[in-house]
């Protein structure tokens, strides 16, 4: 090709026609943050807090320490007991440290939850979130005192005083729901990130072609 003076454009001067992937190819595979997910996940956590210390008031109110309560043909018992650790009753006298712990993960879930893209991660970060805010509304307000307060647990399975099983709540229950979720996402390449999810979309689109 020439100019218009004569003069031969070489290939190298030749001006590109692809100028590279544009601001919407380059931000194509980040998903863009749901408010109504976020939303989904706040939810789905109050929930599981106000179940959690609903069933905690009827179980101090209703519950003898001493007197676990048979049902489902033994499978569980309700047997009420206060406990000063983690959760299923781990780490008993350290109720301080487990304080300052669970109000950093609340906290941070709570940024997370910001992030949320998928449906299923809205799930997953709203019983985690849930569970740990749970226990931690006991933590802070009830006796001993604050920061130091034991929580209410009152499900035994199997046995009646935890001989089979740590005795357990709802907040424990929503807690390990949504670490079991989120371990299934990660499993089966439905990360929280883009980036864990491209090789999955990657193959996809290798298999329809």
């Amino acid at each position: 090709m020439q100019t218009a003076g004569g003069a031969t454009l070489s290939e190298d001067t030749q001006p590109e026609a692809d100028a590279g992937p544009g601001p919407d190819d380059t931000t194509s595979d980040k998903p863009r943050r749901r408010p109504g997910l976020t939303l989904a996940a706040l939810l789905i956590a109050a929930f599981a807090v106000g179940l959690d210390q609903w069933t905690k008031y009827l179980a101090e109110a209703n519950l003898d320490p001493h007197e676990p309560v048979r049902i489902l043909g033994g499978l569980v018992y309700l047997s009420l007991t206060w406990n000063s650790g983690a959760a299923f009753s781990l780490g008993t006298g350290y109720t301080w440290i487990f304080t300052i712990v669970a109000s950093a993960v609340v906290v941070f879930l709570v940024f997370l939850s910001r992030r949320i893209a998928y449906p299923m991660w809205a799930v997953a970060i709203g019983l985690v979130l849930g569970g740990a805010a749970g226990n931690l509304v006991d933590r802070y307000f009830r006796e001993p005192g604050f920061a130091h307060g034991h929580v209410v647990d009152f499900i035994s399975a199997f046995k009646p005083f935890g001989e089979a099983f740590p005795i357990f709540n709802i907040a424990d229950s929503a807690l390990c729901c949504g670490v079991v979720l989120i371990v299934l996402l990660e499993l089966t390449g439905h990360g929280f990130s883009p980036e864990s999810r491209r090789p999955q979309r990657e193959s996809e689109e290798a298999e329809a072609a």
